[in-house]
């Protein structure tokens, strides 16, 4: 009985022993800070007959700029990027939306990123970036 006993508690402790050393790693968001934003207009041969969704009106092109900090050891691959952007009267100029884009490859330390967007012609300039962020993974999630 006693022999029984040892051995249940004996396999026990191996498989929790094992449950510990053979667990995939949890995908988990890495935050990417995000400075230095500015924006300028697009060039030529990418804002040319921009639009806004959803309908025909036309729309203003710009190249949001700054630089991410990856402070992990490892790239963060598919970087979400959040923020917001009002105009010149403190209108939001994507209402109801924080996501603007994605960096599909942050590497480990400072690096350059680039966003397109679409503006109402409309929408008084100059625009106000505020909060940007950016969250991504340690793996590739899309293909």
């Amino acid at each position: 009985m006693l022999l029984r006993s040892l051995t249940v508690i004996f396999f026990s402790c191996l498989l929790g022993v094992f449950s510990w050393v053979l667990t995939a790693p949890a995908i988990a968001l890495t935050q990417i800070r995000l400075f230095d934003i500015t924006y300028k207009d697009c060039p030529a041969e990418i804002g040319k007959g921009a639009v806004t969704s959803g309908n025909t009106m036309t729309a203003n092109c710009f190249l949001v700029t700054g630089k991410a900090e990856n402070s992990t050891y490892k790239t963060v691959y598919d970087a979400d990027i959040f923020g917001r952007i009002y105009d010149a009267n403190n209108d939001p100029v994507m209402q109801n939306r924080t996501r603007l884009g994605s960096i599909p490859e942050v590497p480990p330390g400072i690096s350059d990123f680039e966003l397109r967007i679409s503006v109402a012609a409309n929408q008084p300039t100059p625009l106000k970036l505020k909060q940007f962020k950016a969250a991504g993974f340690g793996t590739q999630v899309r293909k």
